[in-house]
């Protein structure tokens, strides 16, 4: 499996194979829960305390991103723009799709710091 389809479906970083969170993204109250480690090769997920405050940029650039895009459409296609619904849809749509864009901060991150986590696998 290439690296991009294991990322987009939430797989282990280093076999691709493991899955990295417990529940589905649709489940809101426990969207985040991760595995500790991988279950199909062992690797741990986060490799040490504070890991993933790094997705936190990820996170931001995914909320700029929709200011921007939002923006886009907004000041592209309507020639009378109101300032509320501008704000109130990017709250909108940055509320409805958190639960991806904390998911995909932090894989991104995983994938991204992977090749150095290549011999911290657990000993079970």
């Amino acid at each position: 499996m290439s690296a991009l389809i294991a990322l987009t479906k939430g797989k282990c970083p280093q076999c691709r194979k493991g899955k990295v969170f417990k529940n589905k993204a649709t489940n809101l109250k426990k969207f985040k829960d991760m595995h500790e480690n991988c279950p199909s090769c062992g690797v741990k997920f986060e490799s040490e305390p504070g890991f993933f405050w790094g997705a936190m940029y990820f996170s931001y650039a995914y909320s700029v991103a929709s200011f921007i895009i939002i923006g886009f459409f907004f000041f592209t296609f309507s020639d009378d723009v109101n300032l509320t619904y501008y704000i109130l849809s990017v709250v909108a749509f940055t509320l409805l799709t958190s639960p991806i864009s904390f998911r995909m901060s932090r894989l991104l991150m995983m994938y991204i710091a992977a090749p150095y986590r290549k011999y911290q696998k657990q000993n079970s």
